[in-house]
């Protein structure tokens, strides 16, 4: 079994419940796929073969699993029914389908990656639609010339990006702040992800 020191380091890090679970998932992927890789992406821990084959990684209260073409394999049968690719929140062991059926999904995500199939494209969404600012804050865009001239001047993108954060507030007073932060941010020719921008 060829393994990743980093995925060693990964698992040893994780919470003391996760770390049995992502033992015993490594061990079927390589018992399942002897010429498995291991690597980190995106910060948790990727098996590849022929391309990506699945991603393991563990949380606060739970781990996850993953099939790279999970929504392309058929599952298999175990004792009591169908075991589907999707494993869902995996708390203990016991929350994982018995070593043969895994075998059995490890084997057949292997055969798709070997046989070169592609996964389904993703629906196309139009990123270039205009999008409609809220009443709020067209409101509070009028009052600070320089904020609106700014909102005018941003991307479709740039725009959407603000109108979801505010949008997507629960309480009236979040919503309230996010406007004059939004506002003040823009006042300054801020995108509303500036921090990130390198």
């Amino acid at each position: 079994m060829q393994t990743d020191p980093q995925v060693d380091d990964y698992i040893a890090k994780s919470a003391p419940f996760a770390r049995p679970i992502l033992r015993r998932i490594r061990a079927v992927v390589h018992a399942g796929c002897p010429e498995v890789e291991e690597t980190m992406k995106w910060s948790f821990p990727h098996f590849m073969h022929h391309g990506i084959l699945c991603s393991m990684a563990s949380f606060k209260s739970h781990c996850a699993f993953g099939f790279w073409k999970e929504a392309l394999m058929t599952g298999t049968e175990g004792p009591g029914g169908p075991i589907t690719p999707q494993l869902g929140r995996l708390t203990s062991v016991r929350d994982l389908p018995s070593r043969a059926a895994f075998l059995r999904l490890v084997r057949e995500a292997v055969r798709l990656n070997e046989d070169g199939v592609k996964p389904p494209p993703r629906p196309a969404t139009d990123r270039s639609r205009s999008v409609r600012a809220p009443a709020d804050l067209l409101a509070a865009l009028q009052n600070n010339a320089s904020a609106r001239a700014a909102y005018d001047g941003m991307s479709p993108s740039h725009k959407r990006e603000y109108i979801e954060w505010i949008t997507e507030a629960k309480r009236d007073e979040t919503r309230k702040r996010r406007v004059a932060t939004a506002v003040e941010w823009m006042a300054e020719g801020r995108i509303r992800n500036w921090r990130y921008v390198r």
